[in-house]
């Protein structure tokens, strides 16, 4: 078989593997329950934090509505007085839908359909100690705070021990949170922080991003799927600077706990009234004064505003919570970069154009040799054909012929293949930047083209919305992938062709096959694909002129 033909048949049974890896997703596991602890011990064992009763015995619904609100630019939201719970969040910048006005929510209390909240808290193993708990209703010394405010929460037991909660929120996503005791003689206290989260339908695990349980111990990247965290707790002792949470494709919830502490860390699982929930909680023990100091990132996952919190609050690897997967090498440098083009254009279409502009011409040089390789095995076609039918009985005798023949004219025949082996992982890299920065959501090219991060929206088999007929998801073939096909069929017309018939009619079939599977992929990788075919085109017909 020809190698040209192998690398292309390589290269789309990659991208089947791709559009399965997108799609394949895991059911939830039932088999595993994990008992919910009426207490929590100190030492970080078990120490899971109920949820199952944050609504106050004897308080009514309409009287557990006690709350103080905070709002900047980006996040608003309420802190639930009754247990000290951030527990409602919306996203001010991102709507659900693209033309919907609705913002995405993204915390929300346990009384709702989708729990998702933080809370703090404390914990001690002396019996007689008071100390507040999920059911106790707190003091604020005010109604509302925004950004670059404070605003300080507190609870006093029966001897007067005051426990203060001081919430600071800054211009983005970040709360710093302080906690302390005031009046506690001689007595220490572990501070707890936990997020707790149930699964949402859109949260379900998918192997092309992750969705789960992250954080960074030890200066280690952990992610843990849902799935994994139903079968089993997983635990990290012993603990100084990490942080921990729940990371969606898009959003991020998390802890980051740092220094002159020890602290136990745990993501765990578990049902209330047949709902899976998850709990992302720490115990941090042995504070100096009773004094403990953590921050509260939740919010979109934009990348520059990742690495300013790393950087300004030495959070380790904030900004891998971005999943840009294992070319993570290649993928975070063509996100920068298309990033920056469209700092410069405005326009995430236009970006991808320079961007394949950019590609195609760094990579002009394996380009030239590849095509003219190509050409000279164009050239030695007729004789393949001869030495094929004058030893059509003997193939060791061929094989060594065809060798000697590549060596006498100086052609390699894998030299076409090298533009196909090296633009395969930048394939790969801008997928994942298209699938999963948030800087991509929604973004917009021209004409119908109104979300690079999700398929071309016409369709051919509807007439492009001129038949009221809804076909099946296989025939959802648009007017870019349409493009992207017929650059594709130019440039095998433009190429060498082989002397076999069968391999001739496999190659033509593959644009077909492309248009199909391209068709669901995001606009912004179509775009590409085709832009990158189109300046392949020239390129060959520039070489071509070149080398008469």
């Amino acid at each position: 078989m020809n190698s040209n033909l192998r690398i292309v048949i390589a290269a789309f049974v990659s991208m089947l593997f791709i559009i399965a890896w997108q799609n394949f997703t895991h059911e939830e596991s039932t088999t595993t329950e994990v008992k919910i602890l009426e207490s929590t011990k100190k030492d970080g064992d078990d120490h899971l934090i109920s949820a199952e009763q944050s609504r106050p015995v004897g308080v009514k619904e309409d009287e557990n509505k006690k709350i103080v609100t905070f709002r900047n630019n980006l996040i608003s939201g309420s802190i639930n007085l009754v247990g000290a719970r951030i527990d409602n969040l919306d996203l001010l910048k991102y709507r659900e839908e693209i033309n919907d006005n609705k913002h995405v929510s993204l915390l929300s209390p346990p009384s709702s359909k989708n729990p998702y909240y933080a809370e703090l808290g404390w914990i001690s193993d002396d019996p007689d100690l008071e100390i507040p708990t999920r059911k106790s209703v707190w003091s604020s010394n005010k109604n509302d705070f925004g950004p670059n405010d404070n605003i300080t929460l507190s609870w006093k037991n029966s001897k007067g021990i005051e426990y203060v909660i001081n919430f600071h929120l800054d211009e983005s996503y970040m709360f710093t949170i302080e906690q302390k005791v005031i009046g506690l003689q001689n007595k220490k206290v572990s501070c707890y922080a936990a997020i707790n989260k149930s699964l949402r339908p859109d949260n379900q695990n998918q192997m092309m991003v992750h969705e789960g349980g992250i954080g960074v111990f030890g200066n280690k990247l952990k992610e843990i799927t849902f799935e994994k965290l139903n079968k089993s707790n997983h635990k990290f002792p012993g603990l100084d600077d990490y942080w921990f949470g729940f990371s969606d494709k898009y959003w991020l919830t998390a802890i980051a706990v740092q220094g002159n502490s020890t602290s136990n860390a745990q993501f765990s699982s578990y049902r209330i009234n047949g709902q899976r929930k998850y709990q992302a909680d720490a115990i941090i023990s042995n504070t100096q004064n009773n004094y403990n100091k953590i921050y509260l990132f939740t919010g979109a996952k934009e990348l520059k505003l990742l690495e300013h919190y790393k950087e300004k609050f030495n959070i380790k690897l904030f900004d891998r919570a971005v999943d840009f997967g294992i070319l993570y090498f290649i993928t975070k440098p063509i996100f920068i970069m298309l990033n920056y083009l469209h700092t410069l254009v405005q326009n995430f279409g236009v970006a991808i154009i320079l961007l394949t502009f950019f590609i195609k011409t760094l990579l002009f040089p394996l380009a030239y040799k590849g095509f003219a390789g190509m050409n000279k095995i164009k050239k030695i076609q007729p004789e393949l054909a001869r030495l094929k039918s004058l030893y059509k009985n003997d193939k060791q005798k061929f094989q060594i012929s065809v060798v000697e023949l590549y060596k006498r004219e100086k052609v390699n025949p894998v030299s076409g293949c090298l533009p196909i082996l090296i633009q395969m992982p930048i394939f790969f890299a801008l997928y994942k930047v298209l699938y999963v920065t948030i800087e991509m959501r929604h973004a917009k090219f021209c004409l119908w083209i109104n979300n690079l991060s999700s398929p071309d929206p016409t369709n051919i088999f509807t007439l492009f919305g001129m038949i009221n007929w809804n076909p099946p998801s296989f025939f959802n073939v648009g007017v870019l992938p349409i493009i992207m096909a017929l650059t594709l069929y130019g440039q095998q017309v433009l190429g060498p062709q082989h002397s076999d018939e069968n391999q001739v009619k496999v190659m033509r079939i593959l644009p077909l096959v492309f248009l199909f599977m391209f068709a669901s992929f995001p606009s912004g990788l179509v775009l590409y694909w085709s832009c990158s075919n189109i300046l392949s085109i020239v390129q060959q017909l520039l070489i071509k002129k070149f080398t008469k």
